[in-house]
């Protein structure tokens, strides 16, 4: 028999202390952090590519529900017989140039940084509804319409746009500057 206040038992997971909960819970937040940042960027490339490829293929094929509001925005002397599908193969480019496989071919990232020069170039235009056509994108200041809020999601690829872009230079998965090629 043991003596008063001595414990012979391991100790079971309600008598842990509170240093060992935090340490187990650090290790796998820790671990599911170092996974999100592993995945994140390739997983954000992908998505970007998507939704750029595929609302971009809507456009030549008649299929896109933006073709009203791109036709109405560009009254101003450009045809939208011929303006819509060039605006949705200019989206395609966009987005496979975000796939980006440029690093597998020998091009460091050089797709990457057209694809964002694209997206760049096109974004002023995809906000000029909110300012040419206020009664299709607004119910009233601050509240936006069905069209309105597909309008402003656009600050979101914006913003996805300029994280990839921050990572040309970077190793994608680690953050952290990339070597420059050595000399051939």
């Amino acid at each position: 028999m043991g003596g008063a206040g001595v414990c012979d038992t391991p100790p079971i997971p309600c008598q842990q202390s509170s240093m060992e909960r935090r340490e187990r819970f650090d290790s796998l937040d820790r671990r599911i952090s170092t996974t999100m940042r592993r995945l994140g960027a390739p997983a954000l490339r992908v998505a970007l590519a998507l939704v750029f490829i595929w609302f971009g293929a809507l456009k030549p094929l008649g299929l896109s529900p933006a073709a009203d509001l791109v036709a109405k925005t560009v009254y101003w002397g450009v045809n939208p017989d011929w303006f819509i599908p060039f605006l949705g193969y200019w989206e395609i480019a966009i987005g496979l140039c975000l796939l980006d496989p440029g690093p597998r071919l020998g091009l460091g990232r050089l797709l990457t940084r057209v694809g964002i020069l694209l997206l760049f170039l096109q974004m002023p235009g995809t906000f000029l509804p909110l300012v040419l056509l206020p009664e299709v994108t607004w119910q009233r200041p601050f509240v936006p319409t069905m069209e309105g809020q597909y309008i402003i999601k656009n600050v979101v690829l914006i913003a996805a746009a300029l994280y990839l872009g921050g990572l040309v230079r970077h190793n994608a998965h680690t953050q952290t500057p990339a070597k420059p090629a050595a000399p051939s």
